[in-house]
């Protein structure tokens, strides 16, 4: 079976998230992902719970079907060099400047491979006032301006990490690619976490500038300062997820909870609030509402509509048995339907020079 990324080597120093989620999806699409870990413990990610084995479930998930290679850096870089050589994609992690220092920074290796794409994923970029401060994804999250347009809690997804950071890579690498087949020339890309996370705002962005009330505290449309978009709680403690936006939503909206079309968000919470989620589901089936029960993980696990799309078919392959895979964004097509397994540390230590 070809596979869109066959034949390009990916040479992947990053850690935990956001690189590693970047490296999946390119291997996942074909392409021969060799991972570079420190000798000793390897990925962070390696030792985290619960496990399948000598691993994690968390490691073993996002490492499908790559390679694994462990070494100094410090003391052994040159053992890495010919592989870099003949790389064409490589993948890092570290803040601005760390692979500049072992030799292994762009410039560096634009002499030895200049078609080599060389993928720079950082929190805050490679440069400006931040580029050296240390963070996660909620301190992106919270100081790109997106934690405050709704209520300020936890969110229960690492935003910056996966739309911010590894799926913005994969497209980036791609692009870069691409480019690099008309001009044979490599480049190096700036994937900044937090810069990406703007895009999700381009609403609150567009309506600051034009009218100069900046949204925020859930106070907008999409962030609950609207009955149309809101979580409403039913009668069994479980919460109804309504969106009817449209007016013609609204309308049938309306309609079927016989509230009147200027309900308020009290008014529609007190409706909610007299049947059970289920009484609810019933109600709304067949209806144009726009309205779901919030589902927990099992249960969307277990939902005929998502087994249809087969989105749980491929598995990894661990000590503990086969585990269902991550769920990537590349089409079916695309992908190889086969059961792959993940490295174990430096067992491909016989590609270093």
């Amino acid at each position: 079976m070809s596979r869109p990324l066959q034949g390009i080597k990916v040479v992947d120093f990053s850690t935990l998230l956001p690189g590693p989620l970047c490296t999946l999806l390119l291997a996942e699409a074909g392409a021969e992902v060799i991972k570079v870990e420190r000798l000793g413990g390897g990925d962070e990610m390696r030792s985290y719970t619960p496990r399948v084995g000598q691993d994690s479930v968390n490691f073993a998930l996002l490492n499908r079907g790559k390679r694994s290679v462990a070494l100094d850096l410090k003391t052994q870089k040159d053992r890495i060099i010919p592989l870099l050589r003949e790389a064409d994609v490589l993948v890092e992690q570290f803040r601005p400047g760390v692979m500049d220092r072992l030799g292994l920074g762009y410039a560096a290796l634009k002499a030895v491979n200049p078609g080599l794409v060389y993928c720079a994923i950082t929190g805050y970029g490679q440069h400006g006032p931040r580029a050296q401060v240390a963070a996660h994804d909620l301190n992106y999250v919270a100081e790109s301006g997106l934690l405050s347009l709704g209520a300020p809690v936890v969110p229960p997804a690492l935003i910056a990490d996966i739309a911010g950071g590894a799926y913005p890579a994969v497209m980036n690498i791609l692009l870069a690619l691409r480019q690099r087949e008309r001009d044979g020339c490599g480049c190096k890309l700036d994937v900044s976490m937090s810069d990406n996370l703007f895009t999700f705002m381009y609403w609150a962005l567009g309506e600051g500038e034009r009218t100069g009330a900046w949204p925020g505290a859930a106070d907008a449309l999409v962030t609950g300062g609207s009955p149309r978009y809101q979580v409403y709680r039913a009668a069994d403690g479980r919460y109804i997820a309504a969106a009817p936006l449209e007016d013609r939503f609204w309308d049938n909206f309306c309609a079927t909870l016989s509230i009147p079309k200027d309900a308020s968000t009290a008014d529609v919470s007190k409706r909610i609030a007299e049947k059970a989620s289920e009484d609810w589901r019933r109600i709304f089936a067949g209806k144009d509402v726009c309205c779901a029960i919030v589902a927990t993980l099992q249960e969307a696990l277990a939902d005929p509509h998502f087994r249809a799309r087969g989105l749980f078919a491929h598995q990894v392959l661990t000590d503990a048995g086969p585990v269902t895979a991550v769920p990537v964004p590349i089409d079916p097509a695309f992908r190889d339907p086969a059961p792959a397994g993940y490295p174990r540390l430096g067992a491909d230590n016989a590609l270093l020079r």
